[in-house]
């Protein structure tokens, strides 16, 4: 995706990114699959943002110029965010789940599981079965070598909730995710249609 597609409304990017692809190099080879669900994480108003007491050396990345990958660690595992708007802004979109699709066998290598469902089902899932950890903070997605977003599947159905996994801000409708997708995380009930296992097609 250019650059331009980041440098927008951080809420308007979370959204667009959905069915986008995400793409992590592993050797000769790519792993990833489809976003289906984000959330957005402002630059004001917004106490559960990393950015919301200013820039720090670990959180810079965060301030970074739009398009730049942040990867910030918890509870010793990782999670990976796309930095939008201006620079200096602090804004970025947390990709929390995606739908595996190109290097499942070196997910599940990863992963150490074979349950297709839980290989990419939240952000830190995400972030092992990918091999991404703060050796990737700062990373550009925009053309980038090792991870990169690029264009994909067209108008997905989405939907939106509060934000979970966080003890601040909690009311903001702030997560979006595909309507009914089986690799979303959080609560079946979140979804307006029941969430159905996809069909595997030879």
């Amino acid at each position: 995706m250019p650059r331009g597609f980041y440098d927008r409304s951080t809420e308007i990017v979370a959204q667009e990114l959905l069915g986008k692809a995400l793409l992590r190099k592993n050797g000769n080879h790519w792993m990833g699959g489809w976003i289906v669900e984000t959330e957005a994480y402002l630059s004001s108003d917004d106490p559960s943002s990393h950015s919301h007491r200013g820039p720090t050396r670990s959180n810079a990345s965060m301030f970074d110029h739009a398009g730049t990958l942040y990867v910030y660690p918890i509870h010793a595992k990782y999670c990976l965010n796309a930095v939008t708007e201006q620079k200096g802004k602090g804004s970025a979109v947390l990709i929390r789940a995606i739908e595996p699709v190109w290097g499942i066998e070196r997910m599940i290598a990863r992963r150490g599981l074979t349950d297709r469902r839980r290989l990419t089902r939240g952000p830190a899932m995400l972030c092992q079965a990918l091999d991404v950890d703060r050796g990737l903070d700062g990373a550009d997605l925009v053309g980038g070598s090792e991870i990169t977003i690029t264009g994909g599947q067209s108008s997905p159905e989405m939907t939106s909730s509060c934000r979970i996994g966080i003890s601040r801000a909690q009311d903001l409708p702030l997560r979006f995710f595909i309507d009914g997708n089986w690799f979303v995380s959080g609560r079946s009930s979140d979804h307006r249609r029941r969430p159905c296992k996809p069909i595997r097609r030879s």
